[in-house]
């Protein structure tokens, strides 16, 4: 007969299983919430190479492993659960990408005419030409310049680069000659406007191909960040949690409610997850191309530049991850669709 101690600890460990499932779920001690049998399926077109598609309910292991989770001093996950502005209204787009309505963004003759920076490009866009730093371990060796950490553990942040040292430790590596226009802002492209997301590698090629542009390539977009003296983050050295948006606290999410992707269920979800800004809202948060909020606000899509997977994600989310211009999330197929993802758009001058 089971004891009272051992029914109050199952009890407890039943209510427990819940809160750590996010990102324990290969703790045997869990079972994993199974969706409604009469619950919508996400929907996501194949790519031509048809990889395998990567379920919503996954996504909380795979946001721990790349570095997009907070965690405690001791290492363990901190899910908070903060009480947030709004609400906004969102609108679906193509039956299945979420956007927060706003009014009208900057026209963007207007925006071009005060950036005066679109040089050979359509409108909206900005020339990019220069010698962008290549060579092995990038990102590792610029870790290694940081002279003030935030978290040296997972998820890994700098406070504060030492500029003399990446300077001398840069300063032969090979570089790689770019010339390329560039999205000013995340799609749609409009500054005061709030950026698109739900939105898979796949649907993120689309959407550009319908505007006669095409996704960046990781390279491109590392360089219309960090620029030729290769810096850490769009604006400098120093880790700037008021220059873009970043750090917010991480928000434990419910997989099922983001799985209905084009229902309710999801509008209700992303407006509690929400912690991101229109586009181009913080004049600091520019590149020395002047391209803005690559790091922070939303992961954006890339093409990636050498063989494997194709799907790469660039510049992190409003989250405490490492949100700098030269690290990657590769760990996601074509088809993974998230509520911090969206996109911009690149093209040939």
């Amino acid at each position: 007969m089971e004891s009272e101690v051992d029914l109050l600890t199952r009890r407890f460990l039943a209510a427990l299983c819940p809160l750590l499932l996010p990102a324990l779920s290969f703790w045997s001690g869990c079972t994993r919430r199974s969706p409604s049998p009469t619950a919508p399926n996400v929907v996501v077109p194949e790519p031509p190479m048809q990889p395998r598609a990567e379920p919503v309910a996954d996504s909380a292991v795979d946001a721990f492993a790349d570095g997009e989770a907070s965690v405690d001093s001791g290492g363990h996950p901190a899910f908070t659960m903060p009480a947030l502005a709004g609400p906004h209204e969102w609108r679906l787009v193509d039956g299945k990408h979420w956007q927060i309505l706003s009014p009208p963004g900057e026209d963007t003759s207007v925006t071009d005419e005060a950036e005066k920076n679109r040089g050979a490009c359509r409108p909206g866009m900005i020339e990019v030409q220069g010698n962008m730093k290549t060579g092995w371990l990038m990102d590792e060796r610029q870790q290694a310049t940081c002279s003030k950490w935030i978290s040296r553990k997972f998820p890994e942040r700098c406070a504060v680069f030492d500029r003399d040292k990446w300077l001398a430790a840069s300063r032969d590596l090979p570089t790689k000659a770019l010339h390329f226009c560039i999205d000013r802002f995340e799609w749609p492209n409009r500054r005061g406007e709030f950026p698109l997301i739900v939105v898979n590698w796949v649907e993120a090629k689309a959407i550009c191909a319908r505007d006669a542009k095409r996704l960046c390539t990781e390279n491109e977009w590392t360089f219309a960040c960090e620029g030729e003296e290769a810096t850490p983050y769009p604006y400098g050295y120093v880790r700037d949690a008021e220059a873009c948006v970043v750090d917010h606290p991480w928000i434990a999410f419910d997989p099922w409610a983001l799985g209905q992707r084009s229902t309710e269920v999801t509008k209700k979800e992303l407006e509690r997850l929400w912690q991101g800004e229109p586009s181009g809202g913080r004049p600091r948060c520019k590149s020395v191309f002047g391209v803005y909020d690559m790091t922070g606000n939303i992961d954006e899509w890339t093409t990636a530049v050498s063989p494997g997977r194709p799907s790469i994600l660039k510049g992190g989310y409003w989250g405490p991850v490492r949100t700098r211009c030269r690290p990657s999330t590769r760990a996601h197929g074509e088809a993974h669709v998230f509520y911090q993802q969206g996109l911009r758009c690149c093209a040939d001058p």
